[in-house]
């Protein structure tokens, strides 16, 4: 069975955007860069939001960048790849390799984890992982944490009183200022 994940960068004090829902603290370095390659390329399919899908659209066409990178057009490449299923009650159309989910959030993850295509079902957006985690459908939690204290803004891990058990699978540094953590839940 396909296994749900959930993976962002994170402050060390669990937020994903700052106050003013800022991103500008959270810059990969190369190595955190090639993590997010590795995880896109382990993905058979990204969830997400609106707000989410419109920041990622830069990587729709960035691989056509010749002054890009070679890791950043490879993660570009992988990226456009990717089909992606975008949750949006504001959105009537997307573009690339991406749709409009037709049903609940339980009821794409039901119907994708049925289908015989391998790779991760990857969530992305704090919202978004918020529902899924409260129905119990994440299987993984990735957190690539950096060195900042935020004070506030949207967290990583939902509050909503629910208990849940997890399993640390694996950790590492990236670089010199940035450390991964993958938790896998007990069930």
């Amino acid at each position: 069975m396909r296994s749900v994940t959930y993976s962002m960068s994170v402050s060390t004090d669990g937020y994903v955007t700052g106050p003013d829902g800022g991103l500008d603290w959270g810059f990969p370095d190369e190595e955190t860069f090639r993590l997010a390659t590795e995880e896109v390329r382990g993905a058979g399919v990204h969830l997400m939001g609106r707000r989410l899908y419109e920041t990622m659209l830069y990587w729709e066409g960035a691989d056509q960048n010749p002054s890009l990178t070679f890791s950043t057009r490879e993660f570009a490449t992988l990226w456009r790849a990717l089909p992606k299923v975008v949750f949006s009650t504001t959105l009537s159309a997307v573009t690339g390799n991406a749709r409009l989910a037709s049903g609940s959030l339980a009821q794409e993850i039901e119907r994708l984890r049925a289908e015989p295509d391998g790779g991760d079902i990857a969530i992305g957006g704090a919202a978004l992982a918020a529902e899924a985690a409260a129905a119990d459908l994440i299987d993984e939690y990735r957190l690539r944490v950096y060195p900042v204290l935020l004070g506030g803004g949207t967290p990583f891990f939902p509050h909503r009183g629910r208990h849940v058990d997890l399993e640390l699978v694996e950790t590492r540094p990236l670089g010199a200022r940035v450390v991964y953590h993958r938790y896998r839940v007990l069930r």
